[in-house]
């Protein structure tokens, strides 16, 4: 059984090593921010940062029944503006932790999603999905610094305890 408090700490701690991240990236020059890149589903270092956020958003919203309208990178056009959805997103997903118990986060929930499909999880497994699914992109924001010559500094869980 999954704990709110648990899920809290790895929310704080996926988010503090985003927070590393998006430092590094902050020091990138714009152009290259926006920078389109070859062989990845999301090719600039600006969709991939902005899919983290927006899958949070997504599935928070999802959660509690209510739609999400996806951010456009182009409505984040520097870091600061990544940082803002950032903040906005991470707030909605606290603000929906308070609204729970250890209970409610392991029992099956129904999500209805835009297209009409239906599926049953736990809450705890929908953050669960979200967290490590922006670890993935994270990896990716890391190669891509790399291929743009600007590699990054170490950014996963050893800084945080």
């Amino acid at each position: 059984m999954f704990t709110l408090d648990g899920i809290r700490k790895f929310h704080s701690w996926t988010h503090a090593c985003l927070n590393l991240l998006l430092e590094h990236v902050s020091t990138i020059p714009v152009g290259d921010y926006g920078k389109e890149l070859p062989n990845f589903g999301f090719n600039t270092v600006r969709k991939q940062v902005i899919h983290i956020f927006n899958c949070e958003g997504f599935w928070i919203h999802t959660l509690q029944g209510l739609r999400y309208v996806d951010r456009e990178p182009s409505e984040c056009p520097a870091v600061a503006d990544a940082k803002l959805l950032q903040w906005t997103v991470t707030q909605r997903t606290a603000a929906y932790l308070s609204s729970l118990t250890d209970e409610r986060l392991n029992a099956n929930t129904e999500l209805h999603f835009p297209d009409g499909d239906i599926a049953v999880r736990t809450p705890a497994l929908v953050i669960h999905h979200f967290l490590t699914h922006g670890f993935h992109h994270k990896g990716q924001i890391v190669a891509m610094c790399r291929a743009l010559g600007y590699p990054a500094p170490d950014t996963d869980l050893n800084h945080f305890e």
